[in-house]
């Protein structure tokens, strides 16, 4: 009988080891996030030397969708402003939060307004 009793105890021992391992393996969440509002309409103010303007965009703050309007921007030399986006994806909607990127030679921006512009 015990070594009944100690055999059971090994094989559940082992099998729940298996058991546990690719649950903790397994660690992610994943959301599906609904397609943004229509961007809201902010009149661009008129340019300011030094700054560029960060149109507004939908942010998502965990469980819906919140608007942050546009404001000004410190320029960055040699940088280009790329304002957020969103885009959809393969697994729903992703935002991309733009930023300021490298601008290189053959980069630069014509109104001041945050858009790219390539030649």
């Amino acid at each position: 009988m015990k070594k009944l009793t100690l055999t059971i105890a090994l094989v559940t021992a082992t099998l729940g080891g298996f058991v546990v391992a690719p649950a903790h393996a397994q660690v992610g969440v994943s959301i599906s996030i609904g397609e943004p509002p229509p961007p809201r309409y902010e009149p661009v103010p008129p340019p300011r030397v030094g700054y560029v303007w960060a149109p507004g965009f939908w942010d998502w703050d965990g469980h819906r969708h919140e608007w942050h309007g546009g404001h000004w921007e410190r320029e960055r030399p040699g940088y280009v402003y790329r304002a957020p986006a969103w885009h959809q994806g393969p697994h729903g909607w992703e935002l991309n939060r733009g930023g300021w990127d490298h601008g290189g030679p053959g980069r630069h921006d014509d109104h001041g307004y945050g858009h790219d512009h390539h030649d």
